[in-house]
């Protein structure tokens, strides 16, 4: 069957232990489903997101723009939780992208909002039947 099963995102150890991935995944719908001394695990509607420390870091800073991950896009729901979401998430160590196109810069027929944190991931946060 189609779908994601699950996504393991290499962080260090600030990026598991500050929250800005916990507040997200915690407002997008998702539970901390364990908890370990390097790292967590998130789910919903049966899929799951771990976020692990790397066990060889060359940086802090993940290069979205090099080969590999560039980000990650989440289902948000109603126009009004991306735009709650955006509003909040300075607040929580993420900063808007694109904000002078929002909530469009994905096109006229997506409305969407785009962050960043400080260790340089990218997330999306989608509307869904808008």
């Amino acid at each position: 069957m189609p779908g994601i099963h699950h996504v393991e995102l290499w962080v260090t150890d600030s990026d598991v232990s500050n929250g800005d991935w916990a507040w997200l995944l915690r407002r997008l719908g998702f539970a901390l489903d364990s908890e370990w001394s390097d790292g967590q695990s998130w789910s919903a509607s049966g899929s799951y997101v771990t976020l692990a420390n790397s066990p060889n870091l060359t940086t802090k800073v993940h290069d979205r723009r090099r080969v590999g991950m560039n980000h990650l896009a989440f289902k948000a729901g109603q126009r009004s939780n991306v735009d709650a979401i955006m509003i909040e998430a300075p607040d929580h160590g993420w900063r808007p992208l694109y904000h002078d196109r929002f909530p469009h810069a994905g096109g006229n027929d997506h409305y969407a909002g785009w962050l960043e944190n400080d260790a340089g991931f990218k997330a999306e946060v989608v509307a869904e039947n808008w």
